[in-house]
């Protein structure tokens, strides 16, 4: 009769890498014999494989004019496929409900939690949802839910039943608790086969009884389902579509003949390309080109013309003046030199979405072939950064508009806080109406906080007619939500409070019963508690051994499970909005806080990262990773589709990250310190596009996870020679000869799930090869394979390689992953991927990708601008310096990254210049002695060319010309403070090991709460803004100075102040937006401020006429004014 097929298990289909050897399972078939093998699909799930025998069909068949496939019974409403067994999803709700903890030396635990949150969680697989309890006595637990939470009951009898109850059930005796009869283990534990080449979808039977459930309406007379009447008024069909083709040797034969993969896809159309370049404009970029070479001409002229003609008079003014204009002319080459080749491109989503996502003769059902992407979000101190800002970008990532069953996000709470973890969950519970939200209506964006605070007619563009319902609802489930979250601390101490003075009550108790000393005092520790009345495995409130921020166990929660494959549509049960029609499935997100540990170095931001990647390699094992900050969300919903676009585009394996520029939001209007630094993102990062590609600047970036690896990128001429097929996975030592397998452990950790997920992660990330000229792709459809249900042993591998010993003797933060040693982790992390040959791409949607926050007060930029400052020392103080860079690093992005770490020191530079003015005043002499004709055309064609390339630059970049000017002001506020101190720091720490850290003395607050601009008039003094006060103050004594002293002279010499005059206030407008930050809102400037800056203004002025006194007769022949632009 009917035998069942040999499918292979979801675990060989999942893995690339497992092959079989099909020849030995033909048995004594000769090799041009022919099968045709029918199923049907069993109400358990199974395939049912009909032979030929069975059928009497061996006389028609037995040509060799046949392929193996598959006729398969479309899905009708009494002909759905079933859910996994019972077994799979005791496992899944046992791993999403329980709270992981483990580290050195301690066992990993799984802590199953009865509830996260103390409020109401709407998500069913959250633990503490709502749910049935258990029949078992004295059992208060929740039975099992499906992906609808809807109850899973394993019996007929219906007898309800826990997953824990269950488990012991199955495993004592295996008989039901209800009926006292075998569980039917064969209808629920068999495997679902894969459905990616399965039948087109029918309409599913709507429920609630309504006209339109046709399962009773289609009966013919016999009182059987008429499936022709059905399919006939459902427009469905079993023809096109629901013969589907097997995988190579689904059955175990004929595995040598057929199509690979099914029908070949996209051959009968045109091959398009996923991403353009748009080259500047020729009429832009060539003068622009041509001024940068006419301007360099003219610099070396005009430095060996004030070289070769000194000022005898001063010849210590005039080295000053000429050792600093070389440096400046040095330091405008490396500036200047990687924009010679400015690039825009384009990506086309259409094209995308018809190669990955579009049904096909393979894919009827139209399952992404997109590769699978991981989101790490990162977040150290919830008191610095709020948790619901956290929250807010959580959502947005859950919500972005790509395959659910690809995304995954982690994030990482490197402060190990009570208050962060339940703020994500409770925004996990928020996410089950706020998703499927923004998929019904479209909404964007969707940054909950954002959108409802958005200026603009909400119903634009929205045709649905519930929206403005639904969008009020909406509204007030946001408004309660961030009630919750804002009363998370006072919560978390309130409960806290209360179970500790339980505890001091029990130990008081057991004092008296026991017989101590009642006046003894009672040590009770202060505890932080979870909601479910248990220790948090973290830090606590008040510090205490092993939870600390420094000291406490690594910490793992899913609290949403990966989700199911295919579409699950909603409908109006137990949900206040209606999402018939919208799919309802949630991205997996994961909960971590790896473990830390007195004695260990935990390298900050970038060991957080590496922790990340590890676990999500366990996991998930997306092939691309995009980190966001906690305060950088999802602006653009097809973001990561348009990063995409590049990275499965023809030549895109040699792409190891997509940076995106970073916008910012709460940035006053005028952006007085250039908070927005467009100049950089529109200017410098577009240019260096079209060298070797941007730097990586820290968020807002899609990594390949192959590539932070520290392998080199593919070369095709090598590998070819060591496989067989240019579409089949490659074992690790192929991309580094001089790995061996038994030197896994050494680079990448003793973690034997994360070595194996290596390769596929590299075989997942290739293009499709469906081009002669992609010569290292995957053939189209190896990702269609749903991936495999969590288990408990793979969570407790992710706590294992967060530990705090795991990276002892690795390579982690040395070749792989985030390199540690600098404070700016991501530039030399960016360095050494494009070191390797690898290259970059700069992203710039026509919609901000991504939105973040930037400080607006003068002295938190300037403390951003020192930290970027000091890494930028610590790089050229390295071994990441370019100078030592490899051949594969091109000579534009050499340059680069030169100025990387180049551009601090001129900070050096930039004060002696700001100060010369001043000496010209106080000493009556100038730079040059006489103002010559050749200085006056040097000068004036040198600031032709600056004013005529900014304009051009502004041209290209799209930047307009008071951005620029913004930025110009602040690169010298910068340059006198913030960099200044950071090269002081770094010889400091080079030359003599010490470190000088900059920290804020005084604050004073605002005058209006509600002015979202307030935190651009408070004053924070600190001890950076010294030089560039001291800079203001001289100039400005010096111009009074020398306007008196020329007013009282004999002989006025109105010449020379007018031009030291003017070359004074040049600096001065320079400091102008300083200056106005020190003002405050209303004049309020600390008195600190004035005293420091005039008493070392004066004393400067007092000792140089001290030390060269003014002489009584001067005459205008040996004296020169003169100005000068840097």
């Amino acid at each position: 009769m009917a035998s069942l097929s040999s499918q292979p298990s979801k675990k060989a289909i999942r893995s690339p890498v497992s092959t079989t050897n099909s020849s030995c399972q033909q048995g004594n078939r000769g090799p041009n014999s022919q099968t045709v093998k029918f199923a049907r699909r069993t109400s358990s799930g199974r395939y049912v494989s009909l032979s030929r025998d069975d059928n009497d069909i061996s006389g028609e068949l037995s040509g060799g004019d046949y392929m193996n496939y598959t006729v398969q019974i479309p899905l009708t409403p009494d002909n759905q496929p079933m859910d996994t067994s019972v077994g799979v999803k005791a496992e899944e709700q046992y791993v999403s409900n329980s709270l992981f903890t483990g580290g050195f030396n301690s066992v990993t635990r799984a802590h199953l939690m009865d509830k996260v949150i103390e409020s109401e969680v709407s998500h069913p697989h959250m633990a503490g949802s709502k749910g049935s309890s258990c029949a078992m006595i004295a059992c208060d637990g929740k039975i099992m839910k499906d992906e609808r939470g809807n109850d899973v009951i394993p019996c007929e009898c219906r007898f309800n039943i826990c997953r824990d109850c269950y488990m012991d059930a199955q495993k004592e005796t295996g008989l039901c608790p209800g009926c006292k009869e075998l569980y039917k283990v064969g209808d629920y534990d068999d495997e679902i086969p894969n459905f990616s080449s399965g039948a087109l979808p029918l309409p599913p039977p709507s429920k609630g009884g309504d006209q339109n459930n046709m399962t009773m309406m289609k009966r013919n007379q016999n009182g059987d389902f008429d499936h022709n009447r059905w399919l006939f008024e459902t427009q469905g069909t079993y023809g096109y579509g629901n013969a589907f083709w097997p995988q190579d040797d689904m059955y175990g034969d004929d595995g040598d003949e057929g199509f690979p993969g099914g029908i070949l896809e996209n051959m009968d159309k045109p091959w398009k390309p996923l991403s353009r370049e748009q080259p500047i404009s020729q009429a832009v970029i060539s003068p622009y080109r041509l001024l940068i070479l006419i301007r360099l001409v003219v610099l070396g002229f005009f430095l060996h013309w004030r070289i070769v003609n000194p000022n005898d008079d001063a010849r210590w003014l005039w080295g000053m003046s000429v050792v600093c204009e070389v440096w400046f002319a040095f330091s405008w080459i490396l500036d200047i030199i990687p924009k010679l080749n400015p690039m825009n491109r384009s990506t086309d989503l259409e094209v995308l979405r018809d190669k990955f996502d579009m049904p096909s003769p393979s894919n009827p059902t139209g399952r992404s072939d997109l590769p699978g992407v991981d989101v790490f979000v990162s977040t150290a101190d919830p008191d610095k950064e709020p948790p619901l800002v956290t929250a807010n970008t959580i959502l947005s990532i859950l919500s972005v508009d790509y395959p659910v069953e690809k995304v995954a996000c982690y994030i990482s709470d490197d402060g190990g806080a009570l208050l962060t973890f339940e703020a994500m969950a409770e925004a996990a519970s928020f996410a089950d109406l706020w998703v499927p939200f923004c998929r019904k209506h479209n909404i964007e964006p969707r940054n909950p906080e954002t959108y409802f605070s958005l200026k603009v007619d909400p119903t634009k563009n929205k045709s649905k007619p519930d929206f403005v319902k639904d969008r009020r609802k909406m509204k007030r489930e946001y408004d309660e939500f961030k009630v919750r979250i804002n009363g998370l601390p006072d919560s978390i101490r309130r409960r806290s409070d209360a179970f500790n003075a339980r505890e001091e009550m029990k130990m008081l108790k057991h004092m008296r019963e026991s017989g101590g000393d009642p006046l003894e005092p009672i040590k009770v520790s202060k505890a932080t508690w979870m909601a479910d009345g248990t220790h948090w495995p973290g830090t606590w409130a008040s510090p205490a051994s092993e939870h600390s921020k420094g000291d406490h166990a690594g910490i793992l929660q899913v609290m949403l499970k990966p989700p199911s494959p295919d579409p699950l549509m909603g409908g109006t049960d137990n949900k206040m909005i209606d999402f018939t029609d919208v799919d309802i499935r949630l991205p997996m997100f994961v909960y971590v806080s790896r473990e830390k540990r007195p004695g260990y170095e935990h390298n900050k931001k970038a060991g957080a990262m590496n922790a990340l990647v590890r676990a999500s390699a366990v996991l998930s094992n997306g092939p691309f990773i995009l980190n966001l900050d906690c305060d950088h969300y999802i602006y653009n919903c097809k973001a990561i589709r348009e990063g995409m676009c590049f990275m499965m585009d023809r030549g895109g394996e040699n792409i190891c990250y997509i940076q995106f520029p970073q916008r910012f939001e709460g940035i006053d209007p005028n952006d007085r310190y250039a908070n927005r630094n467009t100049v950089f993102f529109d200017g410098n990062m577009r240019a260096l596009d079209g060298v070797q590609g941007p730097v990586y600047v820290g968020t807002g970036c899609m990594f390949r996870r192959f590539a932070l690896y520290g392998f080199d990128p593919p070369n095709t001429d090598k590998t070819e020679q060591k496989r067989e097929s240019e579409t089949l996975p490659l074992a690790t030592p192929v991309f580094d000869p001089d790995l061996d397998f038994n030197l896994l452990p050494k680079r990448f950790g003793n973690s034997t799930l994360l070595a194996e997920s290596i390769p596929i992660a590299e075989f997942q990330g290739r293009p499709l090869a469906d081009h002669p000229a992609v010569k290292h792709g995957r053939p189209p459809g190896a990702l269609r394979v749903p991936r495999e249900p969590l288990e408990a042993t793979t969570v407790a591998e992710a706590v294992s390689v967060i530990s705090c010993w795991y990276e002892d003797k690795t390579e982690w933060g040395d070749r792989l992953g985030w390199i540690y040693g600098s404070v700016t982790e991501d530039v030399v992390t960016g360095y050494r991927m494009h070191n390797r040959g690898w290259r970059s791409v700069y992203c710039i949607t026509k919609r901000d990708a991504f939105r973040g926050s930037a400080p607006i007060n003068l002295t938190d930029r300037l403390h951003q601008v020192l930290r970027w400052a000091t890494g930028s020392v610590e790089i050229f103080f390295s071994r990441n310096n370019a100078f030592l860079a490899s051949r594969r690093l091109k000579l534009l992005q050499r340059f680069a990254y030169l100025n990387v770490g180049i551009y601090p020191f001129t900070s050096i530079f930039l004060i002696v210049y700001c100060f010369l003015p001043a000496l010209s005043l106080f000493s009556g002499y100038f730079i040059v002695q006489t103002l010559d004709v050749a200085f006056l055309i040097y000068l004036l064609l040198i600031t032709i060319c600056l004013v005529v390339l900014a304009i051009l630059e502004v041209k290209w970049s799209g930047i307009e010309l008071e951005e620029w000017w913004r930025n110009e002001q602040f690169w010298l506020i910068s340059g006198t403070s913030a960099h200044f101190a950071a090269v002081m720091q770094g010889l400091l720490k080079v030359i003599a090991g010490i470190e000088i850290s900059f920290t804020l003395t005084s604050k004073s607050a605002g005058d209006e709460d509600d002015d979202i601009y307030g935190d651009l008039y408070l004053v924070k003094w600190t001890s950076l803004m010294i030089m560039p006060i001291v800079i203001a103050m001289t100039n400005i004594i010096a111009m009074a100075f020398a306007f008196i002293r020329t007013i009282y002279s004999t002989v006025p010499q109105w010449s020379k102040f007018v031009g030291g005059a003017f070359f004074s206030f040049w600096v001065l407008v320079h400091l102008y937006p300083f200056a106005k930050g020190l003002m405050g809102r209303r004049g309020k400037t600390p008195t600190i401020v004035f005293v420091w800056s005039g008493l070392i203004a004066i004393t400067i002025s007092l000792l140089w006429i001290a030390i060269s006194p003014q002489k009584q007769n001067t005459t205008a022949d040996g004296v020169g004014g003169g100005f000068q632009f840097p």
